[in-house]
């Protein structure tokens, strides 16, 4: 796991914050609200990380159950959204013994690296969606929208600032995976300035790839761009 959900955990609101989820928050629960959601709705997020996408939706659901694999992560999470419910676990392997009517999956998604090891999360998702009930998924990429970028961002507290580099490639077209370099200078009062690199490992997958999978382990699914260059997998549970 990289550094950023483990021993730099607690930098991640100053270099993702809360706020920025705000706009892509109201594009998901449109996406929900419009393929039909029962009153009182209860959601499943696998991995949640630090609780920012549930920040926003929270108040839209009766019951909300947010899971990470990361515990420091979770724990960022818990002081956000106190009245959510919070377990650690991986996406691949978790098992709740309850259904919800939603499951959503935002970027964590993207730390599948195989496609058994995407078939796992999937199955997991359908495991715990109602029949009937919505699932989405919103990777940063497909194989096909896949562009090397870079980026730069972060924001200063009363006590701490932090500024960072992010580069995306992909060194291998051939194989199922992309790259993103984080460069990270962390500030502490007077303290001196220092310099983190993290490296964080991606899967990336055919769209054919995805929608066959989803039909597998029992969704019929469709493909929803968004604002955001991105293509979403909007995925309802067969009824049985």
């Amino acid at each position: 796991m990289s550094k950023l959900y483990t021993e730099l955990a607690s930098w991640w609101p100053l270099l993702s914050p809360v706020a920025d989820y705000a706009e892509e928050a109201v594009f998901f629960l449109e996406i929900m609200r419009n393929a039909g959601l029962p009153p009182a709705p209860t959601l499943l997020e696998l991995g949640a990380g630090g609780g920012s996408n549930a920040f926003h939706l929270k108040s839209y659901f009766e019951d909300m159950m947010l899971t990470d694999i990361s515990p420091q992560m979770l724990g960022i999470s818990q002081l956000l959204n106190p009245e959510c419910h919070h377990t650690q676990g991986d996406m691949r392997t978790l098992r709740l013994d309850r259904t919800f009517d939603v499951v959503f999956v935002h970027d964590a998604i993207d730390y599948m690296l195989t496609l058994d090891g995407l078939r796992a999360a999937l199955e997991t998702a359908a495991i715990h969606c109602k029949p009937n009930g919505l699932a989405l998924f919103v990777p940063d990429y497909v194989r096909e929208t896949f562009k090397p970028s870079t980026d730069h961002g972060g924001t200063d507290s009363d006590e701490r600032g932090l500024r960072y580099l992010e580069w995306t490639y992909d060194p291998d077209e051939h194989d199922s995976i992309y790259i993103t370099e984080f460069a990270y200078l962390l500030r502490r009062g007077s303290e001196p300035t220092r310099v983190e690199h993290d490296r964080h490992v991606c899967g990336l997958f055919a769209r054919a790839d995805w929608l066959r999978l989803l039909n597998e382990v029992g969704f019929q699914a469709e493909v929803i761009p968004d604002p955001f260059e991105r293509e979403l997998f909007l995925a309802r549970k067969a009824n049985t």
